[in-house]
């Protein structure tokens, strides 16, 4: 029963959809994540938005782009 709920997606800690979430927990940024970042950014796109386009968490997004010096809209 509980692989049965892993299989689709669900977290025994965090819910449904959530288990892919932390697949790439604390992976390092590639070249092209990076490129990605920057331009969605420049496009004015809101931090959930990237998030979820390069399969990275909020937070995640939010560090890096404080790193970079990028600004990212807080529009939802």
């Amino acid at each position: 029963m509980v692989h049965e709920a892993l299989a689709r997606g669900w977290s025994m800690r965090y819910g449904p959809g959530m288990a892919e979430r932390f697949e790439r927990h604390k992976q390092p940024w590639t070249t092209d994540e990076v490129q990605k970042l920057h331009t969605l950014a420049r496009k004015g796109m809101a931090l959930k938005a990237i998030a979820k386009a390069l399969t990275r968490s909020e937070e995640s997004v939010k560090v890096r782009a404080k790193a970079d010096g990028l600004k990212i809209a807080k529009k939802y």
